[in-house]
């Protein structure tokens, strides 16, 4: 099993930054790949962003391309998502998560709360 603990949510004027932090513990050599997710009161959990724990390929939703970057650091096993030109619709709480395989991931953190101010 693996356990994700996530930091660096908080509140932030529209066009600021933040970086959000994913520690994981526990079985991490066996991960493929881990991504963040984020939910909006009254909306479904969507993806945001992933990566591959080897080779680090990485993958974006639309309304990530081209202002979050996702970035892993094997050695600490954590996974960071740089957050820029923030958008008062980026606010939502922001999980990370974790999968051994090809498909649904079967480890989530807490979540940690973004709030973007307009």
């Amino acid at each position: 099993q693996v356990q994700l603990v996530e930091s660096g949510g908080g509140l932030v004027q529209a066009g600021g930054s933040l970086r959000l932090s994913c520690a994981a513990s526990g079985r991490t050599g066996s991960i493929y790949r881990m991504g963040w997710f984020r939910q909006a009161p009254g909306k479904e959990r969507e993806f945001v962003a992933a990566i591959t724990w080897s080779g680090g390929s990485t993958y974006y939703a639309d309304s990530a391309k081209g202002r979050f970057t996702i970035s892993r650091d094997n050695a600490k096993d954590t996974v960071t998502l740089q957050m820029n030109s923030l958008k008062p619709e980026d606010t939502a709480l922001y999980y990370c998560a974790a999968t051994y395989r090809f498909g649904q991931y079967d480890y989530w953190g807490q979540g940690t709360q973004v709030t973007v101010s307009s």
